[in-house]
């Protein structure tokens, strides 16, 4: 059991969050994690990229000269792809790299990823996180207040909030995500997680539910 210290937005500690990483998975496999976020990485892949073939170039196909008394190598066209400006021999076309693992899985994946910030006490708990309209100063004063202002931050709200967002887009290298839309690769790619504890109350509860005998069925 992990005891996390819970602040206020002044960063003064306000009292203690009680869970488990194996609340949220009973261990980490770093397989299933890697996997799961090289599929996220594929399939952020635009895919787009294009080259020319020997049929893509413009040119003739004619024989540049005859094929024996030159003295010279035997060639063909100009464009081969041995010649300056003649085409690709294995030609890139625009591909698609997305694929899908196990729902279950990538869903599992999540867990352990957030278990693993647990662990390695990368997670700091706030009791409460919103703003009547956006105020980047005021966000930005928040981390500054609990550590967070070097480090790239994810900050993990229960419902998506508007005001969170837009105080918090303006900053360099902290992102927001409600709990529902948290993935592995969102988890793992910032330091460290400020989480609220509404956040965390509902992670644990989409974590019990997936574990239970009827959500695992």
């Amino acid at each position: 059991m992990s005891t996390l210290k819970v602040y206020d937005r002044s960063g003064r500690e306000v009292g203690s969050y009680e869970i488990a990483p194996a609340d949220l998975a009973p261990r980490i496999n770093r397989q299933l994690l890697h996997d799961v976020v090289v599929m996220y990485q594929a399939c952020q892949r635009q895919g787009t990229s294009r080259t020319r073939s020997r049929g893509d170039v413009a040119g003739s196909t004619r024989k540049m000269y005859r094929q024996k008394g030159t003295g010279n190598a035997r060639a063909g066209g100009r464009r081969t792809n041995v010649r300056r400006g003649g085409g690709h021999a294995f030609a890139k076309r625009p591909r698609d790299y997305s694929y899908r693992l196990p729902r279950k899985a990538v869903q599992l994946a999540t867990r352990m990823a957030i278990a693993s910030k647990i662990r390695d006490d990368e997670l700091v708990v706030i009791d409460e996180l919103s703003f009547a309209a956006p105020k980047t100063r005021e966000m930005y004063a928040i981390l500054k207040a609990l550590g967070l202002q070097d480090a790239r931050t994810l900050v993990v709200t229960a419902n998506h909030d508007p005001n969170v967002y837009r105080s918090a887009r303006n900053i360099a290298a902290v992102t927001v995500s409600p709990a529902a839309e948290l993935n592995a690769l969102t988890v793992l790619t910032p330091r460290r997680m400020l989480v609220t504890r509404a956040a965390l109350d509902a992670i644990r509860e989409r974590a019990a539910a997936a574990q239970s005998p009827r959500g695992a069925s």
